[in-house]
């Protein structure tokens, strides 16, 4: 299997391109010494669900973007530099459908790979279920091509293009009962 850092070269400390496979987790450079550890990016997507008119639904938006373009998603995305978690969530449910979260509460984590730009991203997707005020604001935005209420009976987790979003909803539709 091809290393994680493969594409990186140089080091990016010093730029020499001495910059070698130190174990499964990390380069190293033998000119400077320099060691870089790969880390997973943290990932954020939301669970909302509001009572509509066949009962619970869940908020979903269709991918605007490759990868998965045109699949379902949860709002969600990477968490920025200097936020926490809790913060990139309620960021991206914002840029995404325009709502507002005004309460968090994690549920679970998955690791998941994300094809980008030909880079396979590592990253560790953090899930939560999010309460939103008010719903009239719903606009998709952003990465999302359409923002729309699923009743949870008509949920197919097979219509979510990303893997960690099928399995998180596989998990969600499973074990927390709403």
């Amino acid at each position: 299997m091809e290393h994680p850092l493969s594409l990186f070269r140089f080091c990016p400390k010093c730029g020499s391109e001495r910059f070698v496979e130190h174990n499964e987790k990390s380069k190293q450079c033998l000119a400077c010494g320099f060691t870089y550890y790969i880390n997973p990016s943290a990932a954020t997507a939301a669970f909302i669900v509001r009572e509509g008119e066949k009962g619970k639904e869940l908020l979903a938006v269709r991918r605007a973007k490759e990868p998965a373009r045109g699949t379902l998603d949860l709002p969600g995305g990477f968490s920025d530099l200097y936020e926490t978690s809790e913060e990139g969530v309620r960021r991206e449910v914002r840029e995404e459908t325009g709502l507002e979260v005004c309460e968090v509460e994690f549920l679970f984590s998955l690791p998941n790979q994300y094809l980008y730009s030909g880079f396979l991203v590592h990253t560790m997707d953090m899930f939560y279920l999010c309460r939103i005020g008010n719903t009239s604001r719903l606009c998709a935005m952003d990465d999302a091509d359409d923002a729309r209420w699923i009743p949870l009976q008509d949920l197919r987790p097979d219509d979510f293009g990303l893997t960690s979003i099928r399995l998180g909803v596989e998990k969600f539709l499973a074990n927390f009962p709403i």
